[in-house]
């Protein structure tokens, strides 16, 4: 049987199980989407059982098998997510969606003991956003739903839940703890005063380093299992343990999320103002990132056009660059898209389309994002000396999105990857011993240079 370690890859949308083999080589993988349920207040969150019955399926599906021998297994998801159990280690309520609301009395609360929010969120490397904060999302649960907070004996963040599933052991890790939950402390490397103030540090399990595995019988089997990473953390780590150079890294999807790994210095006011914020490397280092959501927005000012244009719904990817298009929008420029998802100083109060075809308005809709991409890009390197841009996601593969980025980043080498693996390979490397050199990328990545077209 082939050697192989197994991992999950949780995404909002997809939940996905891969298998690698000894040399990181992928050699299975499958797919599947939940339907979303609602919590006690009618909010769309995650279908966390369905979820479970899945993960073990699956596995115990595969261990089974005769073609497979699984010595490993690790799990990435998503972050700004916790799940709460109690002493039995059973669910004591829904896992709440970050998208949900927190009332105002209960952010004003918050900072009012612990502000102004510029002074603490230099030092928790975020801004104060609600359920965006798991941190926030405890206290909002200690003074708004007492019931639920005092029958909790520990919240999991959900890649260490998942780990949890298969090893009864509760834990934390640093890159969960230090994605924007307003929980770390980035100057003292500890939780900040807040949580200790709180107590709900008692709540939170013990810390252990994101390499870290168990060795378990599992099903009669010996396997070393994982305890999680959050999958931009874990999305990163193939470059970090590639490349020798400095680099940004910008992750496309729903979100698009700009990281510079390579920041000496703490967030500023205008950094935080910005909505800059940071994620953790595995060795606690900070990662300074940006972030839009940029196929948020595309997605729905895409079915506007569609809907508009009375073109199918395929239609855009066949839309390539047209440099003479672009001069023409360029030339006489001006914002034309009124966002849904985030709002601009300059966007106006309403969406008017003026142009004759599908691919004029595509061109501008596409110059519009990528103009904010830019700004993003900027933002997180801030005062660094970086020259590579490796772009990966939804993204890298749309003509006319990496065009116009390298056109405005021209003093960049941008390379793209093609690659579905990301976070997934990045779990299966936090537990492996495969040293990794700059080829790697080349052979499983498959990049691609980007010049700047010429202007004429």
């Amino acid at each position: 049987m082939e050697k192989v370690t197994a991992i999950f890859d949780i995404g909002k949308t997809n939940k996905k199980f891969f298998l690698f083999d000894r040399n990181l080589n992928e050699v299975y993988r499958e797919y599947i989407q939940f339907n979303m349920i609602k919590d006690e207040d009618g909010h769309p969150t995650e279908d966390i059982e369905a979820l479970q019955k899945w993960l073990k399926e699956v596995f115990n599906r595969i261990l089974e098998t005769k073609k497979y021998d699984i010595k490993a297994i690790n799990f990435s998801s998503y972050g700004a997510s916790l799940v709460h159990i109690d002493y039995n280690g059973d669910i004591v309520c829904p896992l709440y969606n970050y998208t949900k609301k927190i009332e105002d009395e209960v952010l004003s609360s918050f900072t009012k003991k612990y502000g102004p929010i510029e002074c603490i969120s230099n030092k928790i490397g975020s801004s104060i956003d609600g359920m965006m904060n798991a941190g926030i999302q405890l206290y909002w649960l200690k003074y708004k739903k007492p019931e639920i907070y005092n029958n909790i004996a520990y919240s999991l963040h959900l890649p260490q839940f998942i780990s949890y599933i298969f090893t009864g052991i509760p834990i934390s890790e640093h890159t969960s703890i230090g994605c924007h939950t307003a929980l770390w402390d980035y100057e003292k490397k500890d939780y900040h005063s807040w949580v200790y103030k709180e107590k709900i540090n008692a709540k939170l399990p013990p810390i252990v380093s994101t390499e870290t595995s168990i060795n378990m019988n599992y099903n009669g089997k010996r396997i070393k299992i994982g305890v999680g990473i959050h999958d931009s953390s874990s999305a990163l780590l193939p470059y970090v343990r590639s490349l020798k150079k400095k680099f940004l890294l910008i992750s496309t999807g729903t979100w698009s999320i700009v990281l510079n790994p390579f920041t000496n210095s703490p967030l500023s006011n205008k950094d935080i103002e910005n909505k800059c914020i940071y994620y953790m490397r595995i060795n606690g280092k900070p990662v300074k990132a940006t972030r839009l959501f940029l196929g948020k927005e595309y997605k729905t000012q895409l079915a506007k056009l569609i809907s508009f244009y009375k073109v199918t719904d395929n239609y855009h990817k066949q839309v390539t660059f047209n440099y003479n298009k672009y001069i023409a929008i360029i030339n006489n420029y001006k914002p034309m898209f009124c966002w849904e998802h985030f709002s601009t100083n300059k966007m106006p109060n309403k969406t008017e389309i003026n142009y004759p075809d599908f691919e004029d308005a595509y061109h501008q809709l596409m110059i519009e994002l990528v103009l904010l991409e830019v700004e993003n890009v900027k933002l997180a390197q801030g005062n660094d000396l970086i020259d590579r841009i490796y772009i990966d996601g939804g993204f890298s593969d749309n003509d006319v999105y990496l065009k116009l980025m390298s056109h405005y980043l021209r003093d960049k080498k941008i390379r793209t990857t093609d690659s579905s693996l990301g976070s997934a390979l990045g779990a299966a490397m936090a537990i492996s011993d495969v040293k990794l050199n700059s080829k790697f990328l080349k052979k499983n990545y498959a990049l691609k240079k980007h010049v700047p077209f010429i202007m004429k």
